[in-house]
């Protein structure tokens, strides 16, 4: 099902340097900079999808995924960094809306006793999104255990994370599914 998408996303490099190199055309520093850190995350993003095809041609489950979320990270930081996301939030953390908030006020299993797994549905229990909700589509096999996350829409952008494994608590309770698994019926 999936050998066929890494020759349609490398497809869209022409897109990327166009965008790069129209957006952001003079020399003036900032440009300059922007140009280098959009190519960066290009080059960061081919380089995950390689090693995405790499890992669906082996049938490695585990190593497609954190391919899949390494995608997901470079492309969300190009969206980002060339202005291409429809808003932009000013807000920098939200642990000070739950300053005066108990941590039990939050339904979720411990992250130490039962940590969240690739496809969990998780709140973010610590750090600047504290509060907000996703689902784990990554686990980093690199010794930190950290954990990609892509968070719930917002404003119908769905950014990602890269969180510490103790930081993604698995929601507890009846929880709708993630809508990247809705897969919409006709007829």
């Amino acid at each position: 099902l999936v050998e066929g998408y890494p020759t349609q996303l490398r497809s869209y490099v022409p897109v990327f340097t166009a965008y790069t190199d129209s957006a952001f055309p003079t020399e003036i520093p900032t440009d300059k900079g922007l140009r280098v850190a959009l190519r960066y995350e290009v080059g960061r993003f081919f380089a995950s999808l390689e090693r995405f095809r790499q890992a669906a041609n082996r049938k490695s489950l585990d190593e497609a995924y954190v391919a899949y979320s390494d995608m997901s990270l470079h492309l969300d930081r190009y969206l980002r960094v060339g202005g291409l996301y429809t808003f932009y939030d000013s807000t920098v953390s939200l642990e000070d809306y739950y300053s005066g908030v108990a941590d039990s006020s939050l339904v979720y299993a411990d992250p130490k006793k039962d940590p969240a797994l690739v496809r969990d549905l998780v709140v973010l229990v610590k750090g600047p999104e504290k509060g907000r909700t996703g689902i784990v589509i990554g686990i980093y096999p690199d010794g930190s255990e950290a954990r990609a996350v892509k968070l719930d829409r917002y404003r119908g952008i769905r950014e990602v994370r890269v969180v510490p494994a103790e930081w993604a608590a698995k929601r507890l309770g009846e929880q709708d599914p993630d809508d990247v698994f809705l897969i919409p019926q006709s007829g």
